[in-house]
């Protein structure tokens, strides 16, 4: 009787399986929302290009939406809502806190949406794809310390506390930390992300202080801000880094008078990409080996700028 029973439990089991099997095979991905800290930013262009274009590949007419959060956490909360109203098959999460989105993830997971953090980590989203900050602040205030030789007084630029940029300055701040010779005047300053934002820290930052040896910028629209600022005051006493390796610091680094040295890129195209793949791959009830992936920055600088394929780089 016991191994009639058995029998019969394996067998409702094996058809279970069969039968799931089939409806995810059945499954089509059909639309995909898209939400980025700032669509203003070619970093995110760049990302929604990558998504795009791995969604295709799968399906040629899924829909594709994509909304700009502004760095606005309660912006972002509604839109993952509206995704979760409009019945999304997955949603493309660049998530604009660290740890507040936690309760909108949790609501589109609860409604059977697959959510595919990247460039950031979202708390409870299925997979996750990002640089690896904290070694891309560690590369570019390494360059900081080692062009003036372990000794001067620094700066860093801070931004929103997503995952990625408070990586960033953990990475910046343990090499700053390593070299006693270095004395970090500022580090709390948010620059919002953004080349305006960096402007304002700047100026406030220039005005505060008459001497800088260096400036760490979490990304490279901060970065072109305070470089903006510095030219506008005329202060050239100082070299600046930042993270992103985007188009506009490609022609900084090419220049050869600009302050900025060094960038810690990233590859946001392939990045959104992988997490999109990944994500397709939970959708069809696939579990992914790893849930998190780490992509290895490189320092770009003027010296290295000739073999580095950018953003805009054909694909």
């Amino acid at each position: 009787m016991r191994k009639v029973t058995k029998f019969m439990a394996t067998a409702a089991t094996a058809a279970l399986m069969l039968a799931g099997g089939a409806q995810a095979q059945d499954k089509k991905l059909e639309s995909i929302g898209i939400s980025v800290g700032l669509l203003g930013n070619p970093f995110f262009v760049a990302t929604i290009k990558g998504i795009e274009d791995r969604a295709k590949e799968i399906n040629p007419d899924v829909e594709v939406t994509a909304v700009s959060a502004d760095y606005d956490l309660n912006k972002q909360a509604s839109q993952i809502d509206n995704f979760i109203a409009s019945g999304v098959d997955i949603i493309m999460l660049n998530a604009v806190d660290a740890s507040a989105i936690a309760p909108a993830v949790t609501r589109a997971t609860e409604a059977g949406i697959v959510v595919a953090a990247f460039d950031v980590s979202a708390p409870g989203a299925n997979v996750t794809v990002m640089t690896d900050n904290v070694d891309a602040g560690r590369k570019a205030c390494q360059h900081i310390v080692d062009h003036l030789e372990g000794k001067g007084d620094v700066i860093i630029i801070n931004g929103p506390q997503s995952s990625s940029i408070i990586d960033r300055v953990k990475g910046c701040q343990e090499v700053f930390a390593a070299n006693e010779g270095i004395n970090v005047l500022s580090d709390d300053q948010n620059g919002q992300a953004s080349r305006d934002g960096g402007l304002e820290v700047m100026q406030g930052l220039l005005t505060r202080y008459d001497h800088i040896d260096a400036v760490f910028a979490i990304n490279d629209p901060t970065a072109v801000g305070a470089a903006l600022a510095a030219k506008q005051l005329n202060r050239s006493e100082f070299i600046i880094t930042g993270v992103d390796g985007a188009p506009e610091i490609e022609k900084e680094l090419a220049s050869g008078d600009s302050l900025i040295k060094a960038s810690a890129s990233q590859d946001p195209y392939v990045m959104a990409g992988e997490a999109m793949k990944m994500g397709y791959d939970v959708f069809m009830g696939k579990t992914p080996e790893e849930d998190t992936v780490l992509l290895e920055p490189k320092l770009i600088t003027a010296d290295n700028l000739d073999s580095y394929q950018g953003w805009t780089a054909a694909r």
